[in-house]
């Protein structure tokens, strides 16, 4: 036990020395990131470090009337604050609003330096925050302004992060599993207490979030099943239905693969013009500041998206081994680079009348990565598409998450939602706050 309590010390030890080091430090990002947006990234040559490029500020939340800033023609309003930690956005048919909090389950084995300085990233910034293990109903009352009431709908659960309402029957993804209840409209708190629909990957849980998507009729559910790892430093024998996204069917629970090599699919969306099935996703860390784009993408069934044995297509990674070109030479290139490290969060499909100019393209909510210096992300981004496809280069719609300095974070965007009269919502994970973003009437 003594010897144990050794190692760690060292580590921790370690672990605080070089982030000290880093803060002062690092390899700089040398890409124009307007040049790793879209079908076309610029792709750098890979760099090997020991440690790589951090830059991580601390999170402070909005102060007073502090909001974010909002592109021309829009306002923004809080709706919601004193969330712990508010991951997912669903608007219910009653018009009320469902908001998932939670974050990782801490479960992982903190054995190495680089995890304990994971560890001190996520909690200088914010994003370590406790999560709540619950879902929160927030209602409108008619008539009132200012903030909505909050009811604590279900709580006790295991990181839940995806949502859907399919009919009367509400799925809610944990970490390791899918929980499905009957929903009846206006309660302020779930009666049924649930059930299990199946399993999902949960072991170890290097990624933890489960985006949910249900099909169009609601036969069947997608999730966005994580990598264990950066690039299988666990081994490839935990990443059994991971960095893949999940068909699972709603009547026994029964699941497969739908896609693989995708390393952390963290939002599903349909295209309502084309019924395509779309995804954001992560992409692996540690050979550099311009390494390598974050993607938004239509997932096609049985594809192959490259990781780990390759990223952007067919470019391979050197690190992994034993290398696969059978696979590589199968991977699909993804349709839209958003950037190295924003760690896109959210997806929606803009559909409404309410914010005209942004109908008919995407939004993704950029949450912001400590690989990268300086910050990219941390913002929302419009991105247009026509005939079917991303067209043109993102919008920041929603920005004014940190200090011009870099020094200090309010808010970091996660899941997005449009609520009936068509304004745009999303989560805030560090500001704890749901906001709400309309058109400006004249």
């Amino acid at each position: 036990m003594y010897k144990r309590k050794q190692g760690w010390q060292r580590a921790l030890g370690m672990a605080a020395g070089l982030s000290l080091v880093l803060s002062a430090c690092g390899e700089k990002a040398k890409v124009d990131p307007a040049m790793q947006i879209g079908a076309n990234p610029i792709l750098p040559s890979a760099q090997d470090f020991l440690v790589p490029p951090m830059q991580v500020p601390d999170g402070v939340g909005w102060k007073g009337d502090a909001t974010p800033k909002v592109a021309a023609g829009l306002h923004i309003e809080k709706i919601a604050s004193g969330l712990l930690h508010p991951r997912q956005i669903l608007v219910l048919p009653n018009q009320d609003v469902l908001v998932v909090e939670a974050n990782g389950p801490g479960e992982e084995a903190v054995t190495t330096p680089k995890q304990v300085i994971a560890g001190i990233i996520k909690g200088r910034s914010g994003k370590g925050g406790k999560g709540g293990n619950r879902i929160t109903l927030l209602r409108k009352k008619a008539g009132s302004t200012g903030e909505w009431e909050q009811h604590v709908y279900i709580d006790k659960l295991h990181s839940p992060f995806g949502i859907q309402l399919v009919g009367d029957t509400l799925y809610v993804a944990n970490t390791g599993n899918i929980m499905k209840y009957h929903y009846t409209a206006g309660e302020t708190r779930m009666s049924d207490p649930g059930v299990e629909l199946g399993d999902l990957p949960s072991t170890v849980n290097h990624h933890w979030t489960k985006a949910l998507l249900a099909s169009p009729d609601g036969k069947k559910l997608y999730v966005g099943s994580g990598s264990n790892s950066n690039i299988t430093e666990n081994g490839m024998e935990v990443e059994y239905r991971r960095a893949a996204v999940l068909e699972v069917d709603t009547a026994n629970g029964a699941s497969r693969v739908f896609a693989s090599g995708i390393r952390n699919p963290t939002g599903l969306q349909w295209d309502p013009q084309s019924g395509k099935l779309w995804a954001i996703a992560h992409e692996r860390d540690e050979i550099g500041a311009d390494l390598v784009p974050d993607y938004l993408t239509s997932v096609q069934e049985k594809g192959f998206y490259g990781w780990p044995y390759s990223y952007y297509g067919q470019h391979i990674d050197h690190r992994v081994m034993p290398q696969r070109p059978d696979l590589v030479k199968t991977a699909i290139k993804p349709d839209y680079a958003l950037g190295s490290h924003v760690a896109a969060l959210g997806l929606l499909f803009y559909s409404g009348d309410e914010l005209q100019k942004y109908k008919g393209g995407a939004f993704v909510s950029e949450h912001g990565s400590w690989d990268r210096s300086p910050l990219s992300g941390y913002q929302v981004v419009y991105v247009p598409f026509a005939n079917g496809m991303p067209s043109g280069a993102a919008q920041p719609v929603v920005t004014g998450f940190y200090s011009a300095d870099q020094k200090q974070l309010y808010g970091a965007p996660v899941g997005l939602a449009q609520d009936a009269q068509g304004a745009l919502l999303f989560a805030d994970d560090v500001g704890n706050v749901i906001w709400r973003v309309t058109s400006l009437k004249q």
